[in-house]
């Protein structure tokens, strides 16, 4: 397998990708991590290991192509064990392995935690870097301590730069070493791109399909192809002690049933979660709302608030136009709000207001 600089040359050359100066001139900082990596281990008694690389913390808009340019990275490393996980997925693996080393009695949770996940990869490649938890938070900076002792390399995407993590968040002079810790242990890197490739792809799409029949169905399915290449997994969010799972999720861009959202007993701080971890959410299947769906067209408006507020790009599949989705019942007035942001959320350059 070639490095990330030639894969990506070779890519633009078959077309699959266009040139952008801002990608090229992130890529040597892969190449040098992928060239220390592929080093033979010094093995022996007396044998020192050599010092693992600084990693990667790549940050920019979103859309820029951070996420495709580590997923190519991650796919050059000829059998280096490494893995590639969206950070919200990793941190919810970390608070359940916790969770079961408390039960062994163990008077530190994260010091086996932490050895079982640097015994097991080199290289952890993480996507969309974003802390809002204070338990994560928390936790976090001893995690990456030891991680990093034991010889981890670590890259993330994020879309803020490490100084604006855990802005404003709840004891956070507690969490600034970490930031620290990050400037120390990985090259800080911004992705300075004017291309929004993501809102590219929708540009003069359609977001809003409706009726619900196999021909929307087709769409949406063509749409989530375009964008993700069809490959995702579940995205589980912790909120308040629970769990608030998307079904499908990829770079940023999230897809489930209006039920699995709507249908669930779920409140503000859950769609806020959700408005916070994802740039795109595909929302299959909204039903007519009225009487018989009372509570679940409250939480939809509460869930549209909530993506309007975060400027989240909304696309779906419905049952109607947003003016016709709620024709009869309690709530037809206040919706009104709820259908005005639907169409206003359709419009090509709504994200970027």
């Amino acid at each position: 397998m070639t490095n990330l600089s030639t894969l990506y040359d070779q890519m633009i050359t078959k077309g699959t990708l266009r040139p952008d100066p801002a990608q090229v001139a992130v890529l040597p900082e892969f190449d040098r991590i992928r060239e220390a990596l592929l080093q033979p281990l010094k093995k022996g008694l007396f044998r020192k290991a050599p010092e693992p690389p600084k990693g990667l913390y790549l940050w920019g808009g979103v859309g820029r192509g951070k996420s495709m340019i580590m997923d190519l990275f991650v796919n050059t490393l000829d059998g280096i064990p490494a893995r590639r996980v969206h950070f919200h997925a990793f941190m919810q693996e970390i608070h359940n392995a916790m969770h079961e080393a408390r039960k062994t009695g163990v008077d530190d949770a994260i010091a086996p935690v932490a050895k079982a996940v640097s015994s097991s990869v080199r290289l952890l490649a993480f996507d969309e870097m974003q802390i809002t938890d204070i338990t994560d938070a928390m936790i976090v900076g001893r995690l990456f301590q030891a991680l990093f002792a034991d010889g981890v390399v670590i890259i993330t995407t994020s879309n803020r730069i490490p100084d604006d993590l855990y802005k404003d968040g709840l004891n956070r002079n507690l969490f600034v070493p970490f930031i620290e810790l990050i400037k120390e242990k990985m090259v800080v890197l911004e992705l300075i791109s004017p291309t929004d490739y993501r809102q590219d792809r929708l540009a003069g799409s359609p977001v809003y399909f409706t009726p619900v029949n196999a021909e929307s169905r087709e769409a949406m399915d063509a749409v989530w192809r375009d964008l993700t290449g069809g490959e995702a997994g579940p995205l589980t969010l912790r909120v308040k002690g629970r769990d608030v799972v998307i079904p499908m999720f990829r770079n940023g861009v999230g897809r489930a049933r209006f039920h699995a959202l709507c249908g669930q007993p779920l409140g503000a701080a859950d769609y806020l979660a959700v408005a916070e971890a994802v740039k795109v959410l595909m929302l299959d299947d909204i039903p007519a709302l009225g009487r018989s769906n009372f509570n679940e067209a409250k939480r939809f408006v509460t869930l549209i608030d909530a993506l309007y507020e975060a400027r989240v790009r909304l696309i779906c599949s419905a049952a109607a136009k947003p003016e016709m989705l709620y024709m009869e019942g309690e709530g037809t007035f206040e919706f009104e709000r709820t259908a005005s942001r639907l169409r206003e959320m359709q419009s090509e350059d709504w994200a970027d207001i």
